[in-house]
């Protein structure tokens, strides 16, 4: 269920626009903001004064670790790991990292910061990664989370919005590269090729 949905801007219903018809407005720039302001202040409370490294799960993360470390008024870290388990928009059950953290995972704070949760097998893979290199703590923050499509349990500790089984792309997400540049969520609806 969406929680925060508010207006769509203008700028929300660029993307059909520009894409064609095969995209529906999920959820709107302003609700991601919104959304993101409450997970900061969250994320604030727990970590304030601990200097966290936050690790972002490259690429559809990237936007919105941005926004949310932009909302962060303390010391902290930013890394990147890079995992591959999709091809096209079907997950292929295996997880290879394809670009470890440069910091020092040892004695750290880690909020590890996902776009979405999917069947999990990827955010579990990088948690067990995480736990095994001795870090004091790891949580999770991730912007979507889509329960239906669970493979292995996953505990979201801050979380923006549950979405429904559809394909969900913008705001970082992709479908073979493209519509990252959205600054909405839309979902991938199937084209009607009768007429």
């Amino acid at each position: 269920m969406l929680n925060d949905i508010d207006a769509v801007s203008l700028e929300d219903y660029n993307a059909p626009m520009v894409y064609g018809s095969d995209l529906k407005l999920l959820v709107s720039r302003r609700a991601i903001a919104l959304t993101i302001k409450r997970l900061a202040d969250l994320v604030r409370d727990d970590y304030k004064g601990q200097n966290p490294l936050l690790l972002g799960v490259l690429k559809g993360s990237f936007i919105f670790l941005s926004d949310l470390v932009r909302q962060l008024d303390f010391k902290l870290e930013v890394d990147f790991v890079c995992c591959r388990s999709y091809t096209a928009t079907q997950s292929n059950g295996k997880v290879e990292m394809t670009l470890h953290p440069r910091s020092s995972l040892r004695g750290r704070h880690i909020l590890l910061v996902e776009d979405i949760v999917d069947t999990g097998l990827t955010t579990r893979y990088l948690l067990d990664y995480i736990r095994i290199h001795d870090s004091a703590s790891v949580k999770l923050c991730a912007l979507l989370d889509k329960p239906s499509r669970r493979r292995e349990v996953v505990d979201i500790d801050y979380l923006g919005f549950t979405v429904p089984d559809k394909f969900i792309v913008g705001y970082g997400l992709d479908c073979a590269e493209q519509y990252r540049n959205l600054a909405g969520l839309y979902t991938m609806e199937q084209r009607d090729n009768t007429s």
